[in-house]
Order: C-alpha cells, then sequence, then structure tokens
C-alpha cells in the first residue's frame, strides 16, 4: 500500500492557477523596494541547504547584496500586493535533466514558513531515496495537483476502503479503462467526490460512479467530457444532495427522475447542449419531491427555449441561473412568488415586457438580480423603495432612462454595478458617486452621460480590497482627466471627449492598474515619461488622440504588457530599443503615426509572442528584416503604407499560425480574474480591436479579429517576385501586395491559398498569363488584379468571370469574359476562297443561325437538363451515378454558352 503511494506521489507537481511574473519596482535611482519578506527569504535559503545543488541551479540564491530580493530568485514569485512567496516551481527541464543538471538531497520542512503557497513544482528532480513529506499535507493553501503520469491514480483510491472524502479537481487525471474497474471492490463509504476540470470521458467515470450510488452526497463532475444523455442511473443516488455536471457534452433534456431526488439540493447543468422547451424542465423537475428540496437550478449556456412558466412550486429556491440560453416571452409575474431568492439570473436570452414594482414585490431576500442583454423595459417609480439590498446588479441593454434611476440611492451594499446602454443621457447626481463606497465594478458605458468627470481618486479612494474597476467608455464626458484611483484593476475611458494631457499619470507613484484604454478622445501632447511605475499593466490603448513627440524609453519597463496601442496619433521618431523589453507583448498597433527609421530588427528577435504586428501607414524604409519571420504566433502582419523596398522574404512561411486553416477562438484579448472579497469575484477580458483595409474601405474587428489571418504590405515599394513559400500560408484570409514593383508572373501555387476571402495584386508589374488555379478558390470574395502587364485569357469557371470587368482593368494583352476583347481564336477567320464566297457563306450561315436558333437551343438545353435531373432526383443509385457526369459537363456547357452568346453579341452589333 505504502509503495504504490509513494509511486504516485512522487510524480505530483503542486503549483496554482494564480502567477505573476513580476520585476522590482524601481522607487529611485539609488534604492530598490524588494517585495520578498525576511522570513521567507531566510526559510528558502534553509530548504536550499537541505539539497544538493552540484551545478549551481539556485545560484541566484544567496545572502549577498544584488541576491536578497529572493522574489527574483530561480523559480520563485511573490505577490505583486503582499510580497508573500505565492510560487515556487524548481521544475528541471528536459535538456537540465538530460544533462544531469537536477537537484538531489532532501525536501526540508522549512517550506512551512511559506505561508500563503499555491504552487509547488519539485518534479524532474532526484528525490528518489527520500519519501514525500507528511508536512506537504499541511500546507493548505496549494490548490492545483498534477497526476498526468499517475497512470495507477485509480489503483491506489480503490484500496482506500474507508474514504469518504476525494477531491482529485484539475488534475489532469488519465483516463482509466473500463473494463480494468470492475476487478476492484471499490469502496462505497465515499460522500463526497469532486472529479472535476480532468477531461475525463464517461467511460472512465459512469461505470465507478455507480458502484457509489447508495452513499454519495456530493458529486462534482463538471469540466470533463461527459457526453450523450444524462444517465438513467444517477436516480439511483438516493442520498445526493449536489451534482454538478457542468461545462461537458451532455445532450437531450432534464430527465422526470431529478423530481422524485428528495435529497437534492443543488443541480448544476450549465454549459452543456441540452434543450427542449423550459416548460417541459419544470414539469420534470415538478412531478415528484425535489420541488420542495431544491435550493439551487443552475442551467445557463445551454439551448432551452420559450417562456418561462409558473415556478411558485418550488418554495425553497435561492438561486436560479438561466442566462444565455433562448428563452423568450415577459417574465412571468411567478417569479416574485420566489420569497427566498436570493440570486436570479436571466441575461443573453430574449425577453421583453414591462417589469414593474410589484415583479419585486416578495423579493426581500434578493441579493443578486442579472437582467442584462435583454429586451426588458424597468418601470420604476423614482420613489420606489426595494424590499431587497442588492450586491450585485447587472441591467445592461434594458429599457430604464433617460435619468439614473433614483431607486438605486437605497442599494448602499452594492459591490457591482452594470447599467450600460441603458439610455440614460443625464449628468450624473451626487447621490450616485456616494454608491462607490463598497463598489468592486462600475459599468456605465455605451449611454450618452455628458459632463466633466468628478476627482475619482476622491470617490474610489482604495477603501475597498482590490479597488473599483471603472468602465465608462462610449459616452459624452468632456474635459481634462481627473486624478484616477491607484489601485482600479480595470479603467476604460474611451469613446469620449476627454482633452488635454496626461501629465497626471507620473504623480501616481504606484499603482495596481492591469487595464488602461484611454483610446477615442482628444487628448494630446507628449507620453509622460513615467512608465516604470506602471508593470503591471497588461493592457495600454491610447489609439486615437492627438499624442506627439517620441515613444518614451520608459516604455520598456512595462514588462507584463500584452497589449499596446498607439494607433493613429501624431507620434514620431525611431523606435526605441527599450521596447524589446516587453516581451510578453501579443499586440503591438503603431499604425497611422510619422514614425520613421528601419523596422527593428529586434521586433523579431525579442517579441516573438506577436500575434498582431500593425505598422501601417508610417515612414519606414530599407528592407523587412528576415527577423521578423521568427514571429510563428502572427496572424495579421500590416506593414502597408510605408517606403520598404526590396523583395519578400522567402521565410514568411515561418508565420506558423498562417500555415493552419482554423482557429479555435474567434476574438484576440486578455482576460483576469479580479477577486471580489470575501468569496467571489469576476473575470474580465479585454477584447483586442483592429482596424484593418478591407474590401476597399477600413473597419473595425473586435469579435471576429481572431478569425482574421491577413498579411497586407500594400503601398510600399517592393521589388522582385511573389516568393513561393507564401503559399504555404493556407490559413491566409487576406492578402494584399497592391501598389508595389512586384514583378514576374503570378504563380500557379497560388490556388493552394484556399482559404482566401481577399486578393489584392493590382498596380504591380506582373506579367504573364492568370493562372487557372487561381479560378479553384471558391470562398474569393474580392480580386484585383488591376494595371498590371497580364496577358491571355482570363481562365475560365464561374469565379473569375463573377467579378466587375474593373479588377482586370489595366492589363492590355488580357482577354476573355468578363471583358470586352474576346479570346483570338473566338474571332471569325475567312473560308478558303474568294471574299464573296466568305460572303455567301455569312449570308447562308446567317439565314441558319439567328437569334431565335440561339434562344431555342438554350431553352432546349435546359428543359432536357432538368427532364433529367428530375428524374434523378427521384432515383437515388441514378442520382449518385450521374452526379460526377453532370458535374463534369458544367464547365463545357458555359463555354459553349459564353462563345454563342459573343457570337451574337457580335452580330447584332453590327
Amino acid at each position: 500500500m505504502s509503495s504504490k503511494l509513494l509511486l504516485l506521489f512522487n510524480n505530483i507537481a503542486l503549483f496554482s492557477v494564480i502567477f505573476f511574473q513580476l520585476k522590482p519596482t524601481i522607487a529611485d535611482s539609488n534604492n530598490i523596494v524588494m517585495r520578498c519578506i525576511d522570513e521567507e527569504r531566510e526559510a528558502l535559503l534553509t530548504f536550499k541547504q537541505s539539497l544538493v545543488d552540484e551545478h549551481g541551479v539556485l545560484s541566484s540564491w544567496g545572502r549577498e547584496a544584488d541576491k536578497r530580493d529572493c522574489c527574483k530568485w530561480r523559480g520563485v514569485h511573490c505577490s505583486n500586493t503582499t510580497g508573500h512567496v505565492k510560487v515556487l516551481n524548481l521544475l528541471t527541464s528536459d535538456e537540465e535533466n538530460a544533462r544531469r543538471k537536477v537537484l538531489k538531497g532532501e525536501i526540508s520542512p522549512a517550506l512551512l514558513e511559506l505561508h500563503d503557497i499555491r504552487h509547488l513544482d519539485l518534479s524532474n528532480n532526484h528525490f528518489s531515496a527520500s519519501p514525500v513529506p507528511e508536512f506537504i499535507g499541511s500546507l493548505s493553501k496549494l490548490s492545483y495537483i498534477n497526476l498526468i503520469k499517475s497512470s495507477d491514480w485509480f489503483q491506489v483510491v480503490a484500496k482506500l476502503h474507508s474514504l469518504k472524502s476525494l477531491v482529485l479537481r484539475s488534475c489532469a487525471l488519465p483516463p482509466v479503462n473500463p473494463s480494468f474497474i470492475w476487478h476492484f471492490n471499490l469502496s462505497t463509504s465515499i460522500q463526497t467526490l469532486d472529479l472535476s476540470d480532468n477531461n475525463l470521458p464517461s467511460s472512465s467515470v459512469y461505470p465507478w460512479l455507480f458502484n457509489l450510488s447508495r452513499n454519495i452526497i456530493y458529486l462534482n463532475l463538471g469540466s470533463n467530457s461527459l457526453r450523450g444523455s444524462i444517465p438513467e442511473a444517477f436516480q439511483h443516488m438516493v442520498s445526493l444532495k449536489s451534482l454538478d455536471l457542468s461545462d461537458s457534452e451532455l445532450e437531450g433534456g432534464i430527465p422526470k427522475f431529478f423530481g422524485k431526488m428528495c435529497s437534492l439540493k443543488e443541480l448544476g447543468l450549465s454549459e452543456n447542449k441540452l434543450s427542449g422547451q423550459f416548460s417541459q424542465v419544470i414539469q420534470n423537475l415538478s412531478g415528484g419531491c425535489v420541488v420542495n428540496s431544491l435550493e439551487r437550478l443552475y442551467l445557463p449556456y445551454n439551448d432551452f427555449t420559450g417562456p418561462v412558466p409558473l415556478l411558485g412550486g418550488f418554495s425553497s429556491l435561492e438561486a436560479l441561473k438561466l442566462h444565455f440560453n433562448r428563452l423568450n416571452g415577459t417574465i412571468d409575474k411567478s417569479l416574485s412568488q420566489l420569497s427566498k431568492l436570493e440570486s436570479l439570473s436571466l441575461d443573453g436570452n430574449s425577453f421583453t415586457g414591462v417589469i414593474s414594482e410589484t415583479f419585486f414585490s416578495n423579493m426581500s431576500n434578493l441579493q443578486e438580480l442579472f437582467l442584462a442583454d435583454n429586451s426588458s423595459t424597468l418601470k420604476l417609480s423614482d420613489d420606489w423603495v426595494p424590499p431587497f439590498q442588492l450586491k450585485w446588479l447587472s441591467l445592461a441593454s434594458c429599457k430604464m432612462g433617460p435619468h439614473f434611476p433614483k431607486w438605486l440611492q437605497t442599494q448602499n451594499q452594492l459591490v457591482h454595478l452594470h447599467i450600460s446602454n441603458v439610455g440614460i443621457s443625464d449628468t450624473i447626481p451626487d447621490w450616485f458617486l456616494d454608491l462607490s463606497s463598497k463598489l468592486s465594478y462600475l459599468n456605465l458605458s455605451n449611454n450618452h452621460i455628458k459632463s466633466k468627470l468628478p476627482d475619482l481618486s476622491l470617490r474610489f479612494d482604495g477603501t475597498r480590497s482590490g479597488g473599483t474597476s471603472i468602465d465608462i467608455n462610449s459616452n459624452h464626458f468632456e474635459g481634462p482627466i481627473p486624478p484616477l484611483p491607484s489601485n482600479s484593476p480595470f479603467l476604460n475611458l474611451s469613446k469620449n471627449k476627454f482633452s488635454g494631457s496626461v501629465t497626471f499619470l507620473c504623480s501616481i507613484s504606484e499603482n495596481t492598474w492591469n487595464f488602461l484604454d484611454l483610446s477615442s478622445n482628444l487628448l494630446s501632447g507628449g507620453l509622460p515619461d513615467c512608465w516604470l511605475h506602471f508593470d503591471s499593466l497588461f493592457v495600454l490603448n491610447l489609439a486615437n488622440n492627438r499624442f506627439s513627440g517620441k515613444i518614451p524609453d520608459s516604455m520598456g519597463f512595462l514588462n507584463n504588457i500584452r497589449i499596446l496601442n498607439l494607433h493613429n496619433n501624431r507620434l514620431t521618431g525611431e523606435l526605441p530599443s527599450s521596447l524589446r523589453n516587453c516581451s510578453q507583448l501579443r499586440v503591438l498597433d503603431l499604425g497611422k503615426n510619422t514614425f520613421f527609421g528601419e523596422i527593428p530588427t529586434w521586433i523579431g528577435e525579442s517579441l516573438q509572442n506577436l500575434i498582431v504586428l500593425s505598422l501601417k501607414s508610417n515612414k519606414f524604409h530599407g528592407n523587412i528584416p528576415y527577423q521578423l519571420c521568427h514571429l510563428g504566433f502572427i496572424q495579421v502582419l500590416d506593414l502597408s503604407l510605408n517606403i520598404i523596398s526590396g523583395n519578400i522574404p522567402k521565410c514568411f512561411n515561418n508565420f506558423s499560425a498562417m500555415t493552419y486553416e482554423r482557429c479555435s477562438n474567434p476574438t484576440i484579448g486578455f482576460g483576469k480574474y479580479i477577486l471580489v472579497p470575501p468569496r467571489t469575484g469576476y473575470y474580465y477580458k479585454y477584447l483586442v480591436n483592429l482596424l484593418l483595409t478591407w474590401k476597399g474601405s477600413e473597419n473595425e474587428y473586435k469579435s471576429t479579429l481572431g478569425l482574421v489571418k491577413c498579411l497586407d504590405l500594400s503601398s510600399n515599394k517592393l521589388g522582385g517576385a511573389i516568393p513561393e513559400e507564401i503559399m504555404d500560408l493556407v490559413g491566409l484570409i487576406a492578402l494584399n501586395l497592391s501598389r508595389n514593383n512586384l514583378t514576374g508572373p503570378i504563380t500557379p501555387k497560388i490556388g493552394e491559398l484556399t482559404s482566401l476571402d481577399f486578393l489584392d495584386l493590382s498596380t504591380n508589374l506582373f506579367s504573364g498569363s492568370i493562372p487557372s488555379s487561381l479560378s479553384q478558390l471558391s470562398g474569393l470574395g474580392v480580386l484585383d488584379l488591376s494595371y498590371n502587364n497580364l496577358s491571355g485569357k482570363i481562365p475560365l469557371g464561374t469565379q473569375l468571370q463573377s467579378f466587375n470587368a474593373s479588377v482586370y482593368a489595366g492589363n492590355l494583352e488580357l482577354c476573355g469574359l468578363p471583358l470586352a476583347n474576346m479570346y483570338p481564336d473566338e474571332e471569325s477567320t475567312p473560308s478558303p476562297g474568294t471574299d464573296d464566297d466568305s460572303d455567301t457563306l455569312e449570308d447562308e450561315d446567317d439565314q441558319l443561325i439567328t437569334l431565335g436558333f440561339y434562344v431555342s437551343s438554350i431553352l432546349g438545353f435546359f428543359v432536357g437538363f432538368w427532364g433529367v435531373c428530375g428524374t434523378l432526383m427521384l432515383n437515388r443509385p441514378w442520382r449518385h451515378g450521374y452526379f460526377n457526369f453532370l458535374t463534369g459537363m458544367k464547365d463545357w456547357v458555359y463555354v459553349i454558352a459564353a462563345v454563342n452568346i459573343s457570337k451574337l453579341q457580335r452580330k447584332f452589333r453590327n
């Protein structure tokens, strides 16, 4: 037994979901403020003394003056706010392991002094001579166990016959062979079982689970790969109080047996593929004793439809979450009979109608109300005093303007307030700002609020742990930006009319900002040179303002920055080399400024995580550096409207993200879970928006940017041929090489770019014929080959003939439809003999070949064609037999018709 456990836990890698990459905050030129706590430094050094470090793996650990900050030691990461060690990761890489650069010795109990540690990974080292220390179990805040290599985890668990509680959440458990399970006499004493977030298939869970069924009380199988309908065997779990099957791929409806589970208090089925009328769900649950016991019903992110029926019978219901389904109708008044209701979430459905005060008359216990993204109207009088005290309120996109709802004055417990796009066109009243004393999240965006913004640093004074996230974008605020609270994780003041400089940022010596968006305002002046104080920033968006001058060197201190957007300002100069330190960048948009110089090689050398790089509409010159080919994750590369010369690098096929067709995420953004003490929080995701020139105009892409794979090198001075290596980028959606000096033929391999929707090769020096492979790009929506030196026939096929003739203009030797000049072999040629003979023959031909002849021929063809097709529709074997034949006939018919119609046009013009 003990050997099994040792084998199991010898592979344990413990780490948390909280991970910070931090640098010390520089207070002045002489002093460094250390986050490291003395007691924890000494504990780590004691831990080091118990190890055998033959190769100096821990050489950065020490008491010397330049090593005293333990938060900078290898494998150690500290909290940005408290300084406590959160992570100790001494995982030895495979390369180090191969060179025997591993740690040995014993694991010291000095680690117990790391009271706040969440992540401990000592794997791939050599502690084989030592048992797993018992004190590991006293590190109570450790939150993750990785057992991906522990194929025998089930064998160990199966022998624990007295086990009552088993929590293996997020352990990367390997699947278990279902036939293997039956060989074990499994424990039936388990009352709590949590196997969530392991991606286990149904076959690894159900056979074992249903042997445990009678005594189990709490069961969490969420975030696994459960498929099919909900098994009937769950009905035998007569003691079950809480069941969570969320975030899987369950289908069908909710079985009737749930209605007879008299002990069931919580049923979580969110984020599945369940469907059907919601009234049927309620009918199934109302058929037994669960109607009296059920306290929490979670069904969001499914596909339930129809209105909400009467729910008054669920007298114990405290939480009802139905958001993001396809429910409709009015929000039935029967919900107001749920007097114990504390949380109601109906976001993202299609509810309509008016919600009045009577709806809430019995909801004195309500604390959370989510009605956002519906078409409901809240009609509540100014003097209404609600019977509840809300903590979370989300009414986004409901109708409730034009004034700020005065009933909010009574809600002095609010921590989360989201009232964006509700039609408010008022100024902010003083009483509204008084609500800020407890707010952790405030969203007033997409209204018509006008006035100057008050001093937010006074209203949101930092008394709340974690600060207040503020989103007031897309309103009519004006004047200078007032002082901002220093501890707000998220600040979005974009799309307003703020003016003046942002020098006030330099007065904020310490802050915990993660997201700062001041884009699309009227801000001016130079960029402040104090960014070393903002090393917590993940997103900085200053686009669409009037900033001028150079990018300050201190922006290189934004070590954690993921998104930097300075698009459409008046910035100039060369790009500072300090930006190479921003190695975490995913999006860098410097377009529409007046930057000059050569494109820095360090972009490709140091910013290899870039997904989007836009340098468009500047004054960059010189060649495209081959180092850009190191950007393996790049999906959008826009270097258009510069003065770049030379050839297109052949190594562009190293853009790995462009070499596959599909993308798993339609958006590009960065998210963060923001904690709202004491026990809850919210997830905020900042989505990148980017202006791309597409189909002749500049458009903003946000919700679908992740699907766009674009290479735009247009309006430069590039020469040479298109490298054939670019044809490896089969995921490209848009390729724009127009307005350059590119030469040579268009490669026949261009037909391999099967994902193309946009192709612009216009205004170059391309010669030769149009490759026939181009006609195979069935998804091509925009094409421009105009103003080159192309010649010969336009390849036949429905695709290339469907475009306007203008896309081929300026190629004087090009012929064929849709151009007016036809193929040379289509022109009438004289027959042997005299001119008179030719005229006679043509006259005879005219007598036989008339307009009616051609019309009749075409009509006859289609009558015969559909006669055959009609028969084939009724006979499956014939249909399959002729399918390929008819497909092959398509192009031939098209050519014959095109030639004959052209003859008719010439004949009747003459």
